[in-house]
């Protein structure tokens, strides 16, 4: 039987939804039981939310003053001590993730399978490659644990409802002192957040200014969606780099992705391809995200976005 560790993200208070996509994945290894372990100085809340998830058989704490903020360099050694007697430990592929992951798998001594989407079986997956244009299987050493990264856009989250037993534990290891807590900066919006949000509108290069992204909020307003931009506009200071959809920004599924002004690189769409729906806004008939739109509107945004906003006020 296949023992699964999650690692669960949380902000201290409220559980990420990616790691409930995370467990969507887990569930589909054959025979497999999920633990999710949530590192936190009081982790009581999130421990709750994490065993209403179905699918889960048991949550286990580690509270301590040095889990109250989400270190990679603190996190790991606690996360290898844990992994004895698992067969597979899972991390969201977000910029938590993706920072903890990999000195999980160095300390373990085993390879890396990043960017999960889909599995094949206890031991193989598969994931994207060249900005999603190629998918490959990977199949990782069956007498090794398994450490991966989930793409979390390629899974549902876990439906709640479930009841899994919490417990608490204590993880001696040493810690290393070369990395400290010092602050944190987190942008503040009322909109919803980008990697979850059931809606987003994204502009691009074609705003032209940082004033002109203003629409982009304000038609997201309108639709109560989250708001995203295209790497070219981030470059351009157009929208800040929390806001940037794509391969080297977040990977998103929503159910509705209006893309405004967006020529549809190659390393931007790698980022929406599981959204459910693609609308499309652009002056050039002949731009690549018509290729996957689902919906396409020729024309000049400047002109599209006002009667766009009319139309959803009326």
């Amino acid at each position: 039987m296949s023992k699964i560790l999650v690692i669960a993200e949380h902000d201290g208070e409220k559980l990420a939804q990616a790691t409930a996509r995370s467990v969507t994945c887990a569930a589909q290894i054959p025979g497999g039981e999920i633990t999710v372990v949530v590192f936190a100085a009081d982790p009581a809340a999130v421990a709750t939310q994490a065993a209403a998830l179905k699918g889960v058989s048991r949550v286990i704490t580690v509270a301590a003053p040095h889990n109250g903020q989400a270190l990679a360099a603190i996190l790991a050694p606690q996360v290898v001590k844990l992994a004895a007697g698992y067969t597979h430990v899972f991390g969201a592929s977000t910029t938590f993730g993706k920072d903890l992951m990999p000195r999980v798998a160095a300390l373990l001594g085993v390879p890396q399978i990043s960017d999960c989407m889909a599995v094949e079986g206890a031991h193989k997956f598969k994931r994207p490659t060249y900005a999603g244009n190629a998918l490959v299987t990977l199949e990782a050493p069956s007498d090794r644990i398994v450490v991966a990264t989930v793409r979390t856009a390629s899974f549902d989250a876990a439906a709640t409802g479930g009841a899994a037993s919490v417990e608490a534990v204590t993880v001696e290891v040493a810690l290393p002192s070369h990395t400290r807590f010092v602050s944190v900066q987190a942008a503040k919006s009322d909109r919803p957040e980008l990697t979850s949000a059931a809606k987003v509108v994204s502009g691009g290069r074609a705003l032209a200014s940082k004033d002109n992204f203003q629409l982009i909020f304000s038609l997201a307003e309108k639709m109560g969606a989250a708001v995203g931009a295209s790497r070219a506009a981030v470059d351009a200071g157009y929208a800040a780099n929390e806001l940037q959809v794509g391969q080297t920004g977040k990977i998103i599924a929503p159910d509705l992705y209006v893309a405004v002004g967006i020529s549809g690189a190659i390393q931007h769409l790698t980022g929406i391809k599981d959204a459910k729906t693609i609308v499309a806004i652009n002056k050039d008939a002949e731009a690549p995200i018509f290729e996957v739109a689902d919906f396409g509107l020729v024309g000049d945004l400047f002109e599209v976005l006002p009667k766009l906003e009319a139309a959803l006020a009326g």
